[in-house]
């Protein structure tokens, strides 16, 4: 029977990577989504088969539980809020993972090989965890947004995170249960202090950054438990989710050292900019679009706020029909987590092809006739471009290129790099002050009458 376990266990693993491969496609990533889940639920069950299981009742209750919270929550919660999901379900990962070191741990007379990775999988999972749990408060605003932080902060925490390492370096020849109590309390902590001073701005890089975190937690449990599933999808998680974060942070142009200890936007900057910010009226950039030949819009969080993804598609189609070119610029960065934009759209129904990455897009605006701006802020902000901005060198949407720009916004606030937009002002800019939804409602409503 075990080399029947194991013989699922390894189909299981390879059917993770064909899974990940095919959600590298929005044509195929719901197709990726079911077969990672059936080899997922393979592999859990296979594992009710293991020689000498115990507890069996208490993890059929923990399965029921936890599987019917997730289809609950999966019904429920809004695709705005998903970034809010993908962290606190990440952090969850972490925490298993931690939780098993913890059982490994504490079972004791390990190997010190063992117990090397039992600590390491320990301490980076539980750091995911409550690092995730903190960036889920930060999404949903149950805190501050911007980064907390004390002076002394960086040194403080490198050395709370020595002593953290030292009692891990101690538990591998040794496992005291008040040492091994001791270790995972100060993880924990620490999982918190890395991520108080991180602000609303670098929130997709952290929740990447967490679920390389989780898998590579899990990987290490997996050779700890010589559980092959584990070793694999840990590990392509684990890479996965490092590369991503990567691409993000250059995205952004800046380290991930930056991003984790740079503290961005603990302070708000200003900038003086000259001019003011000019509104407009909705049948004003009716008539605009109408008889524009091309247009480009560009979606970021407000407009995942306002849920007026799918207005938005209302708004292609009226267009379309009047024979106006019309595409969607999106930054890598936009919105709380990666791609976070592509799922909104995608949900309302827009066409992939109608989506164009930032180095596909921005040679366009220059024969956009109009750009209208739904919700975005920093990524469009062409202070990125003026040497001395904080923003500096960071690659946005030339959106102030475009013949005219319509910047669709609920007030005057800057975005969460505390940044003033100098787009906002610029002599092609004019303001369509509203809700989002609201606003394109009534706009669509206007296109109609041409």
């Amino acid at each position: 029977m075990t080399w029947v376990i194991q013989a699922v266990y390894i189909v299981t693993a390879f059917a993770f990577i064909y899974a990940l491969k095919q959600m590298s496609h929005p044509k195929t990533a719901r197709q990726g989504v079911v077969y990672a889940g059936i080899a997922m639920a393979a592999a859990v069950l296979v594992t009710f088969l293991w020689p000498g299981m115990q507890n069996l009742g208490l993890m059929v209750v923990a399965l029921v539980l936890g599987g019917g919270v997730a289809w609950w929550a999966a019904k429920v919660v809004a695709m705005t809020d998903m970034p809010q999901m993908v962290a606190i379900y990440n952090g969850m990962g972490g925490g298993a993972a931690g939780t098993i070191a913890a059982v490994e741990l504490l079972g004791g007379n390990l190997e010190p090989a063992l117990a090397a990775l039992a600590a390491l999988g320990g301490l980076i999972g539980a750091v995911s965890f409550s690092g995730s749990l903190i960036a889920f408060a930060k999404l949903q605003r149950l805190m501050k947004e911007r980064p907390i932080t004390f002076r002394g902060q960086q040194a403080f925490n490198l050395i709370w995170l020595a002593i953290t390492a030292v009692l891990g370096a101690v538990l591998v020849f040794t496992q005291p249960v008040s040492l091994i109590m001791l270790f995972f309390v100060m993880a924990l902590i620490f999982g918190v202090l890395m991520t108080l001073p991180i602000g609303g701005a670098d929130m997709p890089v952290v929740i990447s950054l967490y679920n390389a975190f989780t898998g590579l937690a899990v990987g290490f449990e997996g050779i700890a438990l010589s559980q092959p599933a584990l070793m694999v999808a840990g590990t392509v998680v684990g890479a996965a989710g490092t590369l991503l974060t990567q691409l993000m942070a250059k995205a952004m142009n800046r380290s991930l050292a930056n991003v984790l200890f740079g503290a961005f936007g603990a302070v708000e900057q200003e900038a003086e900019i000259e001019g003011e910010m000019k509104p407009i009226g909705v049948d004003d950039v009716a008539a605009m679009m109408a008889y524009a030949s091309k247009v480009i819009i560009v979606p970021g969080y407000g407009m995942a706020v306002a849920q007026a993804q799918h207005k938005i598609k209302e708004l292609m189609d009226e267009l379309g029909k009047r024979g106006v070119d019309v595409k969607f610029a999106i930054h890598p960065v936009a919105g709380r987590m990666p791609g976070h934009m592509n799922v909104l759209l995608a949900e309302a129904g827009v066409p992939y092809d109608k989506l164009y990455d930032l180095e596909d897009i921005n040679p366009e605006f220059e024969t956009a006739d109009v750009a209208l701006v739904i919700g975005a802020n920093d990524v469009v902000n062409p202070a990125a471009r003026r040497e001395g901005s904080p923003l500096f060198g960071m690659p946005i949407l030339d959106v102030d290129k475009a013949h005219n720009v319509i910047v669709i916004k609920r007030g005057r606030g800057k975005g969460f790099a505390g940044i003033e937009n100098e787009l906002f002002f610029k002599d092609n800019t004019r303001m369509l002050f509203g809700d989002a939804k609201d606003v394109v409602t009534k706009l669509v409503q206007a296109i109609k009458q041409y």
